[in-house]
């Protein structure tokens, strides 16, 4: 049943423009790190590591938060209109596999957005000159921040659940986002459901390991991801989500 969920969403969003948003969007922030990263060859002397800090601090912070944001919004909201709720509701499917659905399909599109953001950081880096083998932590940086980033995604569905407009969802997904940069400053980010994708692409410190541990990282990501799961489903089953 939880597949045939999926396959309903993945109609419903088959002719949205939305998904263009994961495609266009990326492009800027790795278009502005190349650019500030090539301005400053003098200070940013680490060359592909360097040149990741400055993809990943307009990536990370702004981006793919609003992104985020959007799509979450967008896939609540295809059910807050025409009264939706009432016919997915009175389906024979537990609440917890309406909300994991939605879940799979923005996870779907963070893994594409992760893989495009490193197709971007490696043309950008070729494109200025970088003649130096690629990171090996690359691979790690992108699937860490595809896990912290699903976190996010479920935090956005759940209050696109609870809050009906389109807009002031995304607006906090963008408060999220800078608190994020916050939280990793004051060095909780490794506990901050929104900084958790800044800090699994180690957007600050690219050669550097998780000060946590990989293991306490992936810990940390599916208890909150299960988290708003429960909460998303409790809200679906005691709401009136009309």
């Amino acid at each position: 049943m939880l597949l045939k969920m999926v396959r309903a969403d993945a109609m419903k969003l088959r002719r949205s423009p939305v998904w263009l948003a994961f495609l266009f969007l990326p492009i800027i922030p790795a278009l502005l790190g190349t650019l500030n990263y090539n301005n400053n060859l003098g200070l940013l002397t680490e060359e592909w590591y360097s040149l990741w800090t400055q993809h990943t601090l307009f990536t990370c912070y702004f981006f793919l938060p609003i992104m985020l944001g959007i799509y979450c919004s967008y896939l609540m909201r295809l059910e807050h209109s025409n009264h939706n709720w009432n016919k997915l509701l009175t389906m024979p499917v537990p609440t917890w596999q309406i909300f994991v659905s939605k879940l799979f399909s923005a996870s779907l599109m963070i893994v594409l957005s992760e893989l495009w953001i490193g197709a971007l950081f490696i043309l950008s880096g070729k494109l200025v000159g970088l003649n130096s083998p690629l990171p090996p932590e690359l691979i790690s940086w992108l699937a860490c921040g595809t896990l912290g980033g699903i976190v996010m995604a479920a935090a956005q569905l759940f209050i696109s659940l609870i809050i009906r407009s389109f807009a002031l969802p995304v607006g906090i997904a963008l408060a999220g986002g800078l608190s994020g940069l916050v939280a990793l400053a004051k060095g909780f980010g490794h506990i901050y459901p929104y900084s958790l994708m800044a800090y699994g692409m180690r957007a600050n410190a690219p050669q550097t390991l998780l000060d946590s541990g990989y293991m306490s990282f992936v810990i940390v990501c599916l208890i909150f991801i299960a988290l708003f799961v429960v909460l998303g489903s409790l809200w679906l089953t005691k709401r009136d989500v009309k």
